[in-house]
This record gives structure tokens, sequence and C-alpha cells, in this order.
């Protein structure tokens, strides 16, 4: 019977003394440790699968947490948990009170830098790289980042100031993508052995040092320089790495472990910025995730299917997709804008239908937008979707490229609010006060798929720059083929009339209040009137005027955070015209939430019905105190 490895693994330093073939072993069982938690809980599948034996070479190799080992993202990183001292917790990852599927410093000390959004890992380990050295310590730091993150800006100003520095770091480039898969093989193997080879390095750095002690020595070198340069450009692909002051490694077969501890091994020894070149398979040890590594990007769980009774209601992703489809049918200028997110933010419809109208400019937010004024600039009218969290990372674009200038643009915010399981690097919660303290932007969140068709129409035919907001949830309602309709700028809709209390609710938040109404009001003993705040920027002011001189108090509720969000706009508007009227404000509380369901969660923050009621029986009582 073979002996289980994993078992006896509960720190990197378990992995020393294991040999060439346990280690093989181990890699196995990591894996499979990774498919039977995902399948039955669900979470990141193909990527993670894809790291294991890149896992276990860094920790067989270098001394974590001395040694820095850096993440990028932390899709990458389930191994990395699971021989951190996190295996028997590892079928609680991303569930309530479980650990995070992502880094997160205050869950490891082996966790060094924590990681959720991409392209992060070279800047912040050149940080410690910098820090290692005033401290004049011997920490070996070693960035992991994939070729997806490599498209963001960030990693090359990092690369761009590694080079320039020259301070020691490693640099593991995992390539999982195809492209260079017919390199990976005996050449580049014999390079690899001749390029980390310390007696070659030696001589050559000897050569280097002798070429400047002799006649004619600018000649010489300048000479060599070509030589070698002319060489390397020729026999591997890192020529641009080598510009920028980099050793370039690879490529590396990532599922060779002797190779890959051969290679981490001989760099270790290298005094120079490195960057190593690392061959991946997405998925590998399992059959479909190998085969469809983009199908099999995550699983929702076994323990996670809901069965449904009647028919499904399109996500707001895919009534986003849908609609913008249906209205570029009609008007030639939009186009389509995302940074690596067509699956995601619902795009495939209208890629397939608009090829030439779809632009991904891969995991590059900042450049998404200003790419995009330059679109509108020239009379087009673009749509960049992507993720509220990570637009986050364009705010200065957006304000200089596109605000300050006046140019129409339309951001589509998919998963803002609370996201569940992926946490708080994925929360889109702070998007509101982001934008609405800005000039020259409108800013929504439809109550359901049917309005969040009407405010896309709204927002193409406005020439404004719009952004709308939507949860990463059941649209409710939407009617694919229904024609929209434009809506006026500004103004809400009053969903019921009631007494007492006004709730104004926008987006996602108007659901939990129309959907539960005959409870709240047999629980206060009375109807609320209910708003459906569409618009965030600008304020309907006149109903506000109005609601003001008929309630004793109004409710506002987001799933936003409170600071600077739709419920400080419309108490920052009550102040303003002198009214004295009570406001209660429900939303996301000034701290980072967790990981867990998105209901888990909402009912956590008590954005649900019982909150709506405690709300109103609090401000109420106060009232009549």
């Amino acid at each position: 019977m073979k002996k289980n490895i994993l078992s006896q693994i509960n720190s990197p330093a378990d992995l020393k003394n294991l040999n060439s073939d346990a280690l093989d072993n181990l890699s196995g069982e990591v894996a499979n440790h990774i498919k039977r938690v995902i399948e039955e809980h669900g979470g990141h599948y193909s990527s993670p699968l894809g790291v294991v034996d890149l896992s276990i070479a860094l920790h067989y190799v270098y001394d974590s947490p001395k040694d820095k080992i850096i993440w990028d993202v932390g899709h990458q990183a389930y191994a990395h948990k699971i021989l951190t001292g996190r295996r028997d917790q590892f079928h609680t990852l991303r569930q309530k009170d479980g650990i995070s599927g992502f880094l997160k410093r205050s869950e490891s000390k082996h966790d060094i830098v924590g990681a959720g959004h991409a392209s992060t890992s070279i800047s912040s380990a050149l940080g410690f790289a910098h820090a290692r050295d005033k401290d004049k310590t011997d920490d070996q730091i070693v960035s992991i980042i994939g070729d997806g993150a490599m498209t963001g800006g960030l990693a090359y100003e990092g690369i761009n100031n590694l080079g320039y520095h020259k301070t020691q770091m490693t640099i593991v480039l995992n390539d999982n993508s195809m492209s260079i898969s017919e390199s990976v093989g005996a050449l580049s193997r014999y390079l690899n052995r001749v390029v980390t080879n310390p007696t070659y390095n030696r001589i050559r750095n000897d050569i280097w040092d002798l070429s400047g002690k002799i006649p004619m020595s600018s000649f010489v070198r300048k000479f060599l320089r070509k030589t070698e340069e002319g060489i390397k450009g020729f026999l591997t692909p890192g020529a641009l790495f080598e510009e920028l002051g980099l050793r370039y490694i690879g490529p590396v077969d990532g599922h060779d472990l002797d190779e890959l501890i051969r290679t981490f091994e001989s760099v270790k020894q290298m005094n120079t910025p490195v960057l190593v070149h690392v061959y991946t398979k997405k998925g590998k040890g399992s059959a479909n995730a190998e085969s469809d590594s983009v199908k099999f990007y995550s699983m929702s769980g076994s323990k996670n299917k809901v069965s449904h009774t009647k028919k499904s209601v399109a996500s707001y992703s895919q009534a986003f997709g849908e609609s913008i489809t249906q209205i570029a049918e009609n008007d030639d200028a939009i186009e389509c804008v995302t940074a690596a997110m067509e699956i995601g933010t619902g795009m495939t419809a209208f890629t397939k239908k608009f090829p030439d109208k779809y632009i991904d400019v891969g995991i590059a937010e900042e450049h998404a937008v200003t790419y995009a004024s330059g679109l509108a600039g020239a009379g087009k009218k673009p749509i960049v979707a992507i993720y509220s969290t990570f637009l986050q990372r364009a705010f200065d674009c957006i304000f200089h490229d596109g605000l300050l200038q006046d140019l129409p643009i339309i951001y589509c915010m998919d998963r803002a609010g609370l996201v569940g399981p992926d946490g708080p690097t994925h929360h889109g919660v702070f998007d509101i006060p982001m934008l609405r303290m800005l000039p020259n932007i409108i800013v929504t969140a439809p109550k359901d798929g049917n309005e969040l068709k009407n405010l896309l129409a709204t927002a193409t035919a406005s020439r404004k720059s719009f952004s709308i907001r939507y949860p990463k949830s059941s649209s409710r309602n939407f009617d694919k083929s229904r024609t929209p309709e434009l809506l006026k700028i500004g103004e809400w809709e009053k969903l019921n009339s009631g007494d007492k209390v006004a709730i104004l609710a926008t987006g996602s938040m108007v659901a939990i209040v129309e959907d539960n109404l005959d409870f709240i009001s047999k629980e206060v003993g009375f109807a609320p009137t209910l708003i459906n705040a569409r618009f965030i920027k600008p304020l309907d002011t006149p109903m506000l005027s109005s609601l003001s001189k008929k309630y004793d108090a109004i409710i506002t509720m987001e799933e936003g955070c409170l600071a600077g969000g739709f419920g400080s706009a419309v108490i920052e508007y009550f102040n303003d015209i002198g009214s004295q009227i009570n406001v209660s404000r429900m939303g996301i509380p000034d701290n980072f939430i967790e990981h867990g369901t998105r209901k888990e969660l909402l009912d956590s923050l008590n954005l649900n019905a019982n909150g709506v009621i405690s709300n109103i029986e609090v401000i109420l009582g106060a009232i009549n105190e």
C-alpha cells in the first residue's frame, strides 16, 4: 500500500527530506486534494491544478517565510496553502469563517503579500528586496506571476524599476498558454543547463572583467555583448527581459519537478535579477480541465448546486450582454471594451455578433479606460465592461482621460456589491463614492434586468458619461426581446405609496424591500413607501423635496459602502436645503467584509427584510421619544 505523503506535510520544512519519487507522489496527492475540495465545495479549478509542481519545487528549494515567496492574484495559491499548514482547513476554502480563496496576510505567515488583483507581485517583491538590501539580510525574494497578469502595466513598471536597480530577485513567469509548447524540449533544457550553470556564469563574468583591461576594450565589450545578444535572441524568447536588465532562464517544463528544483537551486546562486519562464498546463491532472481550461476555470461545487423548479432568470451579466447586443443592432457607433473579462461580463453574445466592435485589452484596466477615451473622442460610443473592484484601478484615467475632457464613456460595472466567496479583494462596494465625487458623470443602478436594458439605451442615447452598477446575482426580470425605453435622467420611480417612512432603495436593494413588502408592513403595522432610486447622481431632488414634507423619516438602502455613498448624498441634499427630516442609512459599514455566500453576507450586515424592520422601528422610536 502506497504511503500517504501529504498527511505528513505540516509545513514547507517537511518537504526538504523527500526524494524525487516522494515529491512526485506528493504532487499527485496535492492535486487530488484540490480536486476533491473544489468539486465538492467550489472554487477556482484549472489554474491551481496547473501550478502544483511549481509550488512544491518553490517550497522545496526556498525557506518560507524567511525567503519571501510572493504570489500574484491568488488563483495559483491553493497548493501553496496546502503545503503551508492549511491542509486540514482547506475544505473550508471560500466559505464563511473558513480560509480565503486568495492570499491573506492575517491567515498565514507564509502569505507574504495579500493578493486578489492582478499584476502586483513584482512591485511588492521589489519592495521586499530593497528592504532586505537595506537591512543586510540574506533573504531570497521570489515573485510568481502568470502570463495573464503580465499584460498589466504595473508588472512592467515593476520590471523596469527592477532592471534599473539590478538587485537580486527572482521572477517566475508562469506561462500556461500554448504559445511556447514547442520551446519545451531538449534544446531549451540544454540552454537552461548552460545559462544557469554557476561555472558558466563565473566564466562569463570573468571574460567581461578581462575585456575591460585590454586595448580597445570598449570595442571588444561591444562585440561580446552583441554576439551574446544575437545568439540568445535567436535561441531563446527572452530578449525583451534581457534588454530590461533581467537574466532570462527558460522556458522550463513546469511539470518536471527535478528540472524545476535544479533550476531554482542554480538561480539562488545568481546575484542578479532573474526571470524564470515556466511553462505549465492549466488543469493538469484533470482531463476535463486540461481539455477546456476556460470552462473549468472555476466550479460551483456539488454542495452548492441549487435545483430550480421554475425557469431560471438571466443573471445581470447575461442581461447586460443580451441588451447591449440588441441596442448595438441599431447603433453602429457602439464599441465594447473589456479587460480579459469577455465571459465574466457576459459579452460572449456581443462578440459573436459584432466581433469587429469588441476589444479585449487584457488585464489592463487603466489602458481600457484611456483607450475608450480615444474612441469617444473619435465619435464612438465606448462601453467599458469591468468588475467594480477592478475599475478602481483606473480611477485616475476615469478622471483625467474621460471626465475632465467631457468624453462620453459608459462604465458598466459587473459584480457591484458583495460578490460572496471571493471576499474583500473582489467585493465591489466602493464605486459609488469613487464616481459620484467626480463631475460630468451620471451614476446609476438598475432594479432588474429590464431596467438595466433601459439604462443602457438611455446612456448610449445621451452622449454623456454614465456608470451602471449591478450585482453578481439573478436579474429578477428580463425580457430579451423587449424594446428598451429611454428614461428621464435623474428621475426616480415610486413603486408604492405608503405612510410614515419612505424607503429609498437603489439597485439590488429594491428587490429586498419589494419582495418582502407585505411582511415588512405586517411587522411594523403600516406600509412604507418604496422608491426605486435608480439614479444615484443626479438625485431626484424634486421627489426628495416632496418626501421631506410628507414623511416622518427616510431610510436609504445601498449595496455599497456608507462612507460617501448614496445615503450620504441624500443627507447632503437635505442639509443643503435646511431640512430636519430624519434619515437612516443602510449599507456596507466602514470595514472590509470577509468572504461567504452573498446571502450570508447580506444577512450578517442586516441588509434584509428584518434589517428594514429594525431600522423603521428604531428611527420612529427615536422620533416618538
